[in-house]
């Protein structure tokens, strides 16, 4: 966007352009949110059969090689279940069940291992997934080189539109920082019951940032 300007050497204005960089980088970690639920008769017993499960997985994820840090649990959730085969009728539905969930939320550091880890994860009564997102373990450094690419962009664009337009670029007057994209999560539904480790393709990880900055202009 090129700002008010008027003609004669000593005119001014301001010229402000936004600026896009970009970067590719390997992941080398995943972090993974898994649920488990239970419905029993009774309230207690729902609870009961969900940390007990809950329980068994955290269990399993240390034996692995997960370290305590690296999960967390999460969203714990009772709810009745209601009768819905008088659905139509004037009576008030009665409760049936009840039903207990938590999540899991775990990061794997090894992604060599997370095919086998999301194995034993199902084999150890995890029920549902709620997203796998791919992740650097140290992202400042792509996330600065992803910056500094916007900023190249935007020194590049300002010098484009001043020669186009005729007018001197002055001093930069304001840089205002857009923000770093990061990559949003795989969601699945829920898990099937496998007989081998589960196919994980997980490509290269695109951080993107942007930029927005103010130039000083002047006629020639």
């Amino acid at each position: 966007m090129l700002g008010a300007f008027s003609g004669g050497a000593d005119a001014q204005g301001q010229l402000t352009v936004t600026g896009e960089g970009a970067v590719q980088a390997a992941p080398d970690m995943a972090t993974i949110t898994v649920g488990v639920v239970s419905q029993e008769p009774t309230a207690a017993a729902a609870l009961g059969e969900t940390s007990a499960s809950t329980g068994a997985l955290l269990t399993l994820l240390s034996e692995i090689g997960i370290e305590q840090a690296d999960m967390q649990t999460s969203n714990l959730q009772l709810s009745p279940v209601w009768d819905q085969r008088n659905s139509g009728s004037r009576e008030q539905p009665g409760i049936v069940a009840y039903r207990a969930s938590n999540n899991v939320t775990l990061r794997v550091r090894v992604l060599g291992d997370l095919g086998a880890i999301l194995d034993d994860v199902v084999q150890s009564g995890a029920t549902q997934f709620n997203g796998l997102v791919f992740g650097l373990q140290e992202p400042q450094p792509a996330q600065d080189a992803a910056r500094a690419a916007a900023v190249g962009d935007a020194l590049r664009k300002a010098a484009l539109y001043a020669e186009a337009a005729g007018v001197s670029l002055g001093p930069i007057l304001a840089i205002n920082e857009g923000g770093v994209a990061t990559p949003r999560p795989v969601e699945m539904a829920q898990f099937a019951a496998r007989s081998g480790p589960v196919p994980i393709a997980q490509g290269e990880l695109n951080i993107t940032a942007q930029v927005t900055v103010v130039f000083e202009i002047s006629g020639q």
